[in-house]
Formats: structure tokens, C-alpha cells, sequence
């Protein structure tokens, strides 16, 4: 059986090679691109990303990529986004003004308060590992444990619109959805592939997933 092609979607972003070398050591066949084409053709789609909410999506829209994005989506690809990836699936952020997502999943981005509810001072990005906790039945989440530990680098978190969609959970400043998902849809605010054990475990339930997929 060949190897699933994993279309990793490069759209100006940091982090491809390392997103890529993880896939790869998961069994899978990762192909950084900026084709469209390419994307549509693809067994899955990831959508990685370091930077800013608004330039990603200026960056798609202008390849074309945010079409593609959605097509496989619709198609029934698995998706998997990683940190701005996640972000990227809602309906706005308000990183350096307004900006429209690529509309997926019902939601906002909004940066971390400055200010934890009880009052202690929070450092904004938050970076770092801290402790996921997941709960839902997507089939991925299945063979993982049930909280584990993931490193995190970013400012800005979701606010889905549905509480179904939220299948792990993370507290800084209060509960932030770090995991969601819906059908062939996931996606983490944390960086599986600076997770070490952890983040390999992850892509490794990814990559048995996707393949039952096929």
C-alpha cells in the first residue's frame, strides 16, 4: 500500500521542515507546498503556522490556497491544523485588526488577557509546556492518554462557538481550547513536533487515522 501524501500547506510560514521531518518519522509522506492543485490532490492536508492571523490569510487568499484548504475539507480529507492551522479555521481574529478566517468551525481569535481572573499578572505570548486534557470521540484521541503534556508558543486563542467542538482543553489564565475537531476536521494550538514522546504519540494516531481514511 503506498504511503499517504500529506499535503503541508506553505503559505510564507516558519516551521515547514520540522512539521515535514515529524509526518515523516510517523510513517507518512509529508509534500510542502504552495500549489493548489497539489493541495486538492492530496490524501490529507496540514495546515502548520508561526505568525500572524491576518497575513496567513492574506497569504492563502492570494495563492489560492484558502479554496483549496476548504475543498478537501468538504471532500472529506482529514485535516489536521497546528497553531496558527487552528486558529486559521474560524471566522475572525483580531490580531492587528479584523481579519476573516477560512470559516470552518463557528468562532472567534482573540488575544490572552493580560490579567488572570485572579488578578495575577499573565506574560502574553504564553510559551511553554503545559498540560492538555482531552475529551471527545474524535477517533484520534482514541489510543492517547487522557491528558498529557504539549509546548505551546502563541498569543492568541480560540473562542469556538460551539462547545462541542472543543475536544482538549488547556488553562492559562483560565480554560482555552487547545484540540479541536469536528468529522475529518482536527486541529491543536500546540506544536506536535516540538512535543517530543508526547507529539510523536499524537502524530502517530494521526497518521493510523488517516490512513483508515483512505
Amino acid at each position: 500500500m503506498a504511503v499517504p501524501q500529506v499535503a503541508v500547506v506553505d503559505f510564507g510560514s516558519g516551521n515547514l521542515r520540522s512539521v515535514a521531518k515529524a509526518l515523516a518519522r510517523s510513517g507518512l509522506d509529508p509534500r510542502v507546498t504552495n500549489d493548489p492543485d497539489e493541495v486538492r490532490r492530496a490524501d490529507a492536508v496540514l495546515l502548520p503556522g508561526v505568525g500572524a492571523f491576518a497575513d496567513a490569510a492574506a497569504s492563502l487568499a492570494a495563492k489560492g490556497l484558502d479554496e483549496a484548504v476548504r475543498f478537501a475539507i468538504e471532500d472529506g480529507r482529514p485535516y489536521l491544523g497546528i497553531c496558527l492551522g487552528l486558529q486559521l479555521l474560524f471566522e475572525e481574529s483580531d490580531e492587528h485588526g479584523r481579519s476573516a478566517g477560512l470559516g470552518v468551525l463557528p468562532g472567534r481569535v482573540r488575544r490572552f488577557p493580560e490579567q488572570g481572573p485572579a488578578g495575577e499578572r499573565l506574560r502574553v505570548p504564553h510559551i511553554g509546556w503545559n498540560e492538555v486534557r482531552f475529551a471527545g470521540r474524535h477517533p484520534v484521541l482514541a489510543s492517547l492518554p487522557e491528558a498529557d503534556y504539549f509546548y505551546f508558543v502563541h498569543a492568541y486563542r480560540a473562542l469556538p462557538g460551539r462547545d462541542s467542538d472543543v475536544v482538549g482543553r488547556a488553562e492559562y489564565g483560565g480554560a482555552f481550547a487547545a484540540a479541536v475537531a469536528r468529522d475529518n476536521v482536527l486541529a491543536v494550538q500546540f506544536h506536535p513536533e516540538k512535543s517530543q514522546t508526547a507529539g510523536k504519540r499524537f502524530l502517530d494516531a494521526w497518521s493510523v487515522w488517516m490512513a483508515r481514511c483512505r
